[in-house]
């Protein structure tokens, strides 16, 4: 699997204090499965991270990972709030790309409210980025309004559920959502969101299947985020159901 969200670098955000707690979660990241892991520290305005120390620590980490004969990949990223999008220039911006490459992950606040978010990802559509929306089933304004979701994937938005809203980590209303989103097939990936080894783990086999995704799982979990960091057009969903699917129920999406 490719693994497009942790927070896997030390000392930078909320996620590993140590290069060793670095290394257990990629321990616990290849015995799940996964093969590449992006690294996405958090830029914001709480963690005012730039590509360059981003750079630096992901090499770091890589050559530990290498030395401990670890068999997973780094590569960089970072997950940008979008209150601090603004606030990045152009130059900057262009070099946070997941896997150094065009597509953005941008994650949505935690508020009932997202004023002016659908114009932000809009603008960076304009500007030529490509954006991956982060968890949006955990931003209660995009619960709220499910159509400004749907509208944003029209244009060419794709977004990235975590795996542990599959399983209620978050909470019921999240994980209730997150099932809607793969119902109205707004689902594009599937990423650990990792912060840890333990607590937040790079955890995504088992929630697949608890949440009946494993007939879409390589789609998720390797086509989509291999098309990202390439910088290549996403594949088509493919023509299966989810284990259990019930009738569509949700019309979001214009047609």
């Amino acid at each position: 699997m490719i693994d497009l969200h942790s927070h896997v670098l030390p000392g930078i955000d909320d996620g590993p204090e140590s290069i060793e707690g670095s290394l257990d979660l990629a321990r616990a990241a290849v015995a799940d499965g996964t093969r590449t892991l992006v690294a996405t520290p958090h830029v914001s305005s709480r963690y005012p991270n730039e590509a360059e120390t981003i750079a630096r620590l992901v090499a770091e980490v890589g050559a530990r990972l290498a030395e401990e004969e670890i068999g997973l990949e780094l590569r960089p990223g970072a997950e940008i709030a979008v209150t601090r999008l603004v606030e990045i220039e152009p130059s900057q911006l262009g070099r946070l790309g997941l896997g150094g490459g065009p597509w953005l992950l941008v994650e949505p606040p935690f508020t009932a409210v997202a004023t002016g978010l659908d114009s932000i990802v809009r603008d960076l559509l304009r500007r030529d980025h490509r954006v991956v929306l982060a968890h949006p089933e955990r931003c209660p304004a995009l619960r709220r309004d499910p159509r400004m979701l749907a509208s944003l994937v029209d244009e060419g938005v794709i977004t990235s559920v975590t795996a542990g809203s599959l399983t209620g980590r978050f909470g019921g209303e999240v994980r209730r959502f997150a099932m809607a989103l793969f119902e109205a097939e707004l689902v594009h990936n599937v990423a650990s969101d990792a912060h840890d080894h333990a607590g937040r783990p790079p955890s995504i086999r088992d929630e697949l299947k608890a949440a009946g995704a494993e007939p879409l799982g390589e789609w998720l979990t390797e086509a989509v985020p291999a098309a990202v960091l390439a910088g290549e057009a996403i594949p088509a969903r493919p023509s299966v159901a989810m284990a259990g699917a019930r009738p569509r129920r949700w019309s979001w999406r214009r047609r």
